[in-house]
């Protein structure tokens, strides 16, 4: 067996989700594993440099892993002939400046979302991106979670019929500041600094709907700034310039059409964090993080209103779980995973830069949709 070294310059690991997803559950979890078998006699073996603004963090980090590299010049690790891929899980409006340097520098690329700020930068970095002849990624989590994955068993399995409708809920309350600290970095909340639900967001509804339905053909959004003043990490109240609550509604390829609300102004009253209800002709399912509910037509209820007396069926009752049938690895690796595999053995890969484009032209198309009040049309878009 051959262990290849493989060095990953990671920029925004001190952020939440690069942390603790990126780094400790993916690039680390893989070490943990003893690299990544690729089945050849080649064992992967990951070796994170911790790229950043804030040399002190970076060294925290470092020290609490057990990490030996770290560096706030990201000029000079690309320089670095040793250094193999770029990671970037920076704020939003960082993010496109420090692609490019990449690509130019000819280092393989997998990122967070959005890609870039706007539709003209994301193909942008998708045209350059394959002029270098580089590999490119962008991380589209959500399809590799054991609900979504349950779903799409169903969905191959041909157990809807013919799909209708898609109902999505989203969201969770972030608490303002003032009295508990928030859940959500500030910047989220200002527009100025590419914050907003719909940037964040739609984006990621965007393969989902792609995926698992058909790709969206028109969009019709209604977003709000529902909390007005917030308080930052030091306590100080700011103006919430950015949207933090998004209702649309989106037509899909094949005719079924699909509702997401997305709010960080809700209180939860469902079972997971995000659930998707899909009908079918011939049965419906509610998934979500991990678990996935079912209702066939032939054990279909048959409910008959009459608001004049109790409800004398608890209706959630009358759904049958699915079974998990496997193990399912945190997702975030799973895709890490895939993509090292596409890298380092050619395996196929098809969640690139254009398909992160995508995601960025649903989100400019959703605020602009809000802004007129209008529906709009999506059209395909290619290099």
């Amino acid at each position: 067996m051959t262990r290849k070294t493989v060095r990953i310059a990671m920029n925004g690991v001190t952020g939440r989700m690069g942390y603790r997803q990126h780094l400790v559950r993916s690039i680390l979890a893989l070490r943990e594993q003893g690299g990544l078998d690729l089945g050849d006699g080649t064992v992967l073996w990951p070796e994170p440099i911790l790229v950043g603004r804030r040399e002190h963090a970076l060294n925290a980090l470092a020290e609490r892993h057990g990490l030996e590299h770290v560096s706030t010049d990201l000029d000079a690790v690309l320089a670095d002939d040793s250094v193999d891929i770029y990671f970037d899980a920076q704020v939003t409006s960082a993010r496109e400046e420090a692609l490019k340097k990449a690509i130019a520098a000819g280092k393989h690329i997998y990122t967070e979302k959005p890609t870039a700020t706007g539709l003209d930068g994301a193909l942008e970095l998708a045209r350059l991106a394959n002029e270098a002849g580089i590999k490119h990624g962008v991380v589209q989590d959500k399809l590799f979670l054991p609900g979504l994955l349950k779903l799409k068993r169903l969905i191959d399995g041909g157990f809807f019929g013919r799909i209708l409708s898609v109902r999505g809920e989203f969201g969770y309350w972030v608490f303002e500041g003032d009295w508990q600290e928030a859940q959500r970095p500030s910047w989220n909340y200002r527009a100025e600094d590419g914050g907003g639900i719909v940037v964040d967001m739609f984006p990621h509804w965007e393969y989902v709907l792609h995926e698992l339905f058909g790709r969206v053909t028109s969009v019709q959004a209604l977003i709000a700034t529902h909390i007005p003043q917030r308080w930052d990490e030091n306590g100080k109240p700011y103006d919430a310039t950015a949207d933090d609550a998004a209702y649309g509604i989106f037509e899909l390829d094949g005719g079924a059409v699909a509702q997401i609300n997305s709010s960080w102004a809700v209180r939860v009253n469902r079972d997971e964090l995000v659930e998707f209800q899909v009908d079918g002709t011939e049965g419906s399912a509610v998934a979500g993080l991990r678990n996935c509910r079912v209702q066939h037509r032939s054990a279909t209820p048959k409910p008959v209103w009459n608001p004049d007396i109790p409800a004398t069926e608890v209706f959630r009752d009358q759904w049958q779980e699915v079974p998990d049938n496997g193990e399912f690895d945190n997702g975030f690796k799973a895709q890490w995973e895939l993509f090292l595999r596409h890298v380092y053995a050619d395996a196929p890969y098809h969640w690139d830069l254009l398909a992160g484009a995508r995601g960025v032209q649903l989100a400019e198309l959703g605020l602009k949709s809000s802004a007129e009040g209008r529906r709009l049309d999506v059209p395909e878009i290619a290099l």
